[in-house]
């Protein structure tokens, strides 16, 4: 991939991992980072309608794709693979999002410094086996069961990044939380 590197920081319990609702299941007091790898690259069938691209006419990159393996006390718990439309991003300051001034920040701080408001996201959450490359890399066991997410955030309904993330079910919790709309009078 393009870039890589680490990135260190905090507790875990105080928000190093920011999403919508979602909450490293970590006790107090580890430490937290993450390992990355960023690329350009074509967007599969798959991600290319969760990102509502039309159909490529030509084996250009059109996708940011990002992996990340997220750590504990330096021990794989979560990855997720992230996907930008380089038709937002492409040579603005956000282009690869662990570089820049606004490198670690998450996709609603990114966006918001190229003018773009990120307001809503949907996650979908699952459960299925562990694939081989996934229990590799978070270091389980082949056959453990495993929690998906598949989460997009949009700006005035267009999507501006999906993500796939997989969290070993046996060593984590999830947990939602958002504000309610206003009481209709």
């Amino acid at each position: 991939m393009g870039e890589s590197g680490r990135r260190y920081g905090g507790d875990l319990a105080a928000g190093l991992v920011k999403g919508p609702g979602l909450r490293a299941g970590c006790r107090e007091g580890r430490s937290g980072g993450w390992r990355y790898e960023s690329a350009t690259t074509q967007a599969s069938a798959e991600v290319r309608a969760r990102l509502a691209l039309d159909d490529s006419e030509d084996d250009r990159p059109d996708v940011m794709h990002t992996r990340y393996v997220f750590t504990a006390d330096d021990q794989p718990w979560m990855l997720s693979d992230s996907y930008e439309p380089l038709a937002l991003t492409k040579g603005t300051i956000i282009a690869f999002p662990e570089d820049g001034p606004a490198a670690g920040l998450g996709v609603t701080h990114r966006m918001a410094e190229i003018g773009i408001a990120v307001d809503d996201w949907i996650e979908d959450v699952g459960a299925r086996l562990v694939l081989p490359e996934e229990a590799k890399l978070l270091g389980i066991a082949p056959g453990s069961i495993v929690m998906t997410i598949e989460r997009t955030y949009l700006a005035e309904g267009r999507p501006v990044e999906v993500a796939d993330i997989v969290v070993p079910a046996e060593t984590s919790r999830l947990g939602y939380s958002g504000p309610v709309g206003e009481a209709s009078e």
